[in-house]
């Protein structure tokens, strides 16, 4: 199995509901998110995709949320935007452009913090 990965960061600010703590509070985090792709085979270049495709995707897609109030987006406005969710939602419409039945997105991960991350995927 081959697997390739591409890094982006986003800045946005975020409070978590039902929870109790300082995190209840508006506060901000300097995400870094991981998307990670797989493939059995490689295609006629000798890749599983091409990163500038795959990086192309991931910055359109995050520009939604740089900057922003996390809380304020879709779907973010009805769940909490803790990293797991993050990576969740990040996963799902990743999944609609890289979902073929050679090339599959693995896993998204999404850190917080450089000591702190959530992961998502096909488990």
């Amino acid at each position: 199995m081959y697997f390739v990965s591409v890094y982006k960061s986003f800045s946005a600010a975020h409070h978590l509901r039902d929870y109790v703590g300082k995190c209840e509070n508006v506060h901000g985090h300097n995400y870094q998110v991981e998307v990670e792709l797989k493939s059995k085979m490689l295609n006629k270049t000798g890749m599983v995709a091409d990163f500038n495709d795959i990086r192309e995707a991931l910055i359109k897609l995050l520009a939604r949320f740089d900057h922003q109030d996390l809380n304020e987006i879709r779907p973010f406005d009805k769940i909490n935007p803790t990293a797991e969710n993050i990576a969740r939602v990040v996963f799902e419409e990743m999944a609609l452009k890289f979902n073929s039945p050679k090339v599959k997105i693995n896993q998204v991960s999404v850190w917080e913090t450089g000591h702190a991350k959530a992961a998502y995927g096909p488990f």
